[in-house]
């Protein structure tokens, strides 16, 4: 099929919660103790555990020493944030609820539920599931690619709502690039009002920066041969005028 879009695959909640977690640098803990907010305190390990290394003097510290084993008694919090400036920033936030273990001066998390909560609506995801999958190959490079691209290439953002529905583009007064992952690349449409997002899916996984790179050029190439939608012609004539 030549570069037609015939991967339509999306990360699944169990991968997004990974990817959250990978990309996250703060964590917003809510104990018996009240609720504090750290940064780049946290690791993950392979299998998505997470420690929090915290001052002695933490009330966290103390709620965790005095909590009961094996009983739910926090919850983190990690917020995914559109590294572009965007209307409602937040694109999904995890919630990860159990309890600490104190060791070696750090606190190691045992976690007994997850839900993720997207646009779509908050999901439970499996603590199995959770173990077992890897975060997106971008997570971690996505702010950087997405603030280059809507900083310097902002003709190739509006070249790429060529191959976006009129329908979506009317009213638009600005579009953004929004997420991207291995499988497509997300743009927020917004307009006087209202927002709505748009995914452009890649015709196969970009599992590295050097094919996202030819994933991209495929979808520039698609829009180059497309023709410009008239919505957008009529706004920008609106706006010139």
């Amino acid at each position: 099929m030549g570069d037609s879009q015939t991967w339509t695959a999306a990360p699944s909640a169990a991968e997004q919660a990974r990817s959250v977690l990978a990309a996250s640098w703060s964590c917003a803990v809510t104990a018996e103790g009240g609720r504090e907010e750290f940064v780049g305190a946290h690791t993950v390990a392979e299998d998505g555990r997470v420690t929090l290394d915290v001052p002695e003097d933490s009330t966290l510290v103390a709620a965790a020493i005095c909590a009961p084993r094996g009983e739910p008694s926090a919850v983190l919090e990690f917020a995914d944030v559109a590294p572009v400036p965007v209307r409602s920033r937040i694109r999904a936030r995890l919630w990860i609820a159990g309890w600490f273990v104190p060791g070696d001066g750090r606190l190691e998390f045992k976690a007994t539920r997850l839900v993720l909560r997207r646009p779509s609506g908050a999901v439970v995801v499996d603590l199995d599931e959770f173990a077992a999958a890897v975060p997106d190959p971008l997570a971690t490079a996505e702010a950087r690619l997405l603030t280059h691209l809507a900083d310097c290439h902002p003709d190739a953002v509006e070249r790429l709502t060529r191959l976006v529905d009129p329908d979506s583009l009317h009213g638009a007064v600005r579009v953004q690039p929004l997420a991207v992952d291995r499988h497509g690349l997300t743009l927020r449409i917004e307009r006087a009002r209202t927002h709505g997002d748009v995914r452009l899916p890649f015709h196969a996984p970009a599992d590295d920066v050097a094919r996202l790179t030819e994933r991209m050029h495929v979808l520039l190439n698609q829009a180059s041969a497309a023709t410009c939608p008239r919505a957008l012609q009529r706004q920008r004539t609106d706006g010139d005028g």
